[in-house]
Order: C-alpha cells, then structure tokens, then sequence
C-alpha cells in the first residue's frame, strides 16, 4: 500500500528546506526526499558571505542545518534517500524509491543543479580552497590576486568579467582558439584590460601547497606541451546541469533542461507541481534566490490545495 501525502518535496538545499518550512507551517506536514547531498550545493561551499542576516558570514553546511532545523520544529518528515521514478500524469501523484512507493496530492520540485567540473582528482583536493564554481559566490575572497576561468561560452565570460572586480588579472582558459560566448559577450572579455586569454588549454592540474591553491598545469590542445601558471584561485565556468533527468518527458523544460515555470507564480506545465531553486534558475542560482523560490511554491501548493 502506498503512503500518502499532501505535499512532497523532493530535494533539499535553500529551496527546498524554506519550501519546507512553509508548508510545515502551513499545516500540510510535507515530507522531503533530501537526496543523496542533503543541503544540496552549499554544503561544498564554504563561507557564505551574502546570505542576509549573518552579518559575520555563515558556513554553507552550517546555514542548511540551521534551516533543516526550523523545517523541522515544525513538523517537515524527511526520507534520506532520492527519488527514482515518478509518475505525474494524474493525481494523486505517484513517486518510488526504488520499490517502495508513495502517493502526493501536491509536489514541489528543488532537486537543484549540479555545477560541471573537469573531474581531475586535484580540483577536488582544493575545492573550497581556490577552486569554485560560482564567481558571485566566492569572488570577494580574490582580492588582488591572480585568478583562472576555465570555459569558452557566456558562463566563462560572464564569471571571468565579474571576477575582474576584485582580481588584479584574470586568465581565461580555453581549449579552442575562439570563444563559443556570444558576440557581445566575446567583446566584452577581448577588450578588458584585465582578462587575458590563454588559447588553446587544458587544464591538466591543480596545484596547491595542500591548504591553498599556488597554480595551475595547463596541457596544449594543439600539442600536448605542458606549462604553468601561477594563479591563486580556478573559477568553472563550463556551466550547470540541472538535476531533471528524472521528470523528462513528464515537465516542460528548456534546451538544455531547466524546468519551466508560469511566472510569477513556481507552476510548472502540470497542475500541482511546483518548482523552486536552481532547478528552475539558469540565471541567479543564489541561495537567498533559491529560498525566495521555494517560499513562493510552498504558498502556491497551499493556494492549490485549498482550491482542490
């Protein structure tokens, strides 16, 4: 026999713990699939220096724990473990854990996006310590150093030019010897003074003194020679995934995957599904965006309930 609910929430992170809280305190007793990353990406990032409120900064993990707490106090029940399968072709709506299945009259969706990496052991060794994923988040630590993008397309030029802020240079590495970046953007980055373009790379390794990162090892694409650069900081900026494998088919989503919502409503192309956070935000992916989001869906699911 399936379990029951009024509202599901499958995802953690800022989204969907605010989600949470709402609902909670909406009487709807929501149930969370945290996934398989509880506090999703901020629980791989270290200080968090823009969240309002903490005016001395906050540890990424420590800033989801305090908001699973306050989901908690009133009432959320969570499932550690990731949804597998859904079916939202009609209502109740129906989700597995692998066999084990559960029954939804409302879902909201803040399965996040993951950021692309290059998959070499040395980026993992120094995430958090140099290497990032998110200029706006991190930048602010750069202050007057060297720092890298590695990328070739609006993200990398975007992440590259913000970065110019506090960097005194910014290397732009790419594995061709032309940007994918649009022609605005391409304009942008050639004519700053302070980002120079490195053509033709790879990065090979990060290297660091194993507290911070001290440089890079760039590998030709033309050649195969090898090189460094001495920089204090790797920025990707190769884009995000959205995490939507699971609803292909079953949700509206753009191109490259991100779920569409009818705003300024969270409404997703199936009525009684919302979606908040970055699973929804190819453009501001913060987290003080994510739980403005999910405020929003926890209202509009309780707004839908009441009608249903």
């Amino acid at each position: 026999m399936a379990q029951h609910e009024k509202v599901v929430i499958i995802g953690s992170g800022p989204a969907g713990y605010t989600a949470a809280i709402y609902a909670a305190r909406a009487t709807l007793q929501p149930l969370m699939f945290e996934g398989f990353q509880p506090g999703g990406q901020l629980t791989i990032t270290s200080e968090v220096e823009n969240f309002p409120g903490f005016p001395d900064g906050v540890m990424g993990p420590a800033l989801m724990e305090e908001m699973k707490k306050q989901a908690t106090r009133f009432g959320t029940r969570y499932v550690p473990a990731e949804v597998t399968r859904v079916d939202l072709s009609k209502r109740p709506f129906r989700l597995w854990v692998e066999a084990e299945e559960y029954t939804a009259d409302a879902v909201i969706v803040s399965t996040g996006a993951t950021a692309k990496w290059l998959n070499i052991p040395s980026e993992k060794q120094y995430q958090g310590r140099g290497v990032s994923a998110c200029a706006t988040c991190d930048g602010f630590f750069f202050k007057n150093v060297e720092v890298a993008v590695v990328g070739g397309g609006d993200t990398a030029v975007e992440e590259a030019t913000f970065l110019t802020k506090f960097a005194t240079r910014v290397h732009l590495i790419h594995r061709r010897g032309e940007l994918r970046a649009s022609k605005i953007m391409q304009r942008k980055a050639l004519e700053n003074p302070k980002i120079t373009m490195v053509w033709n790379s790879a990065v090979d390794e990060v290297l660091g003194d194993g507290k911070a990162v001290t440089g890079l090892k760039l590998k030709s694409t033309v050649d195969g020679t090898t090189r460094q650069l001495k920089v204090q900081g790797l920025f990707m900026g190769i884009g995000h995934e959205p995490n939507t494998a699971l609803f292909k088919g079953q949700l509206d989503m753009n191109e490259v995957g991100y779920l569409t919502v009818r705003a300024p409503s969270t409404a997703t192309s199936v009525k009684g599904v919302f979606a908040c956070g970055d699973v929804a935000d190819p453009n501001y992916r913060q987290a003080i965006s994510a739980a403005g989001t999910g405020c929003m869906s926890a209202i509009d699911a309780e707004r839908f309930l009441a009608g249903h």
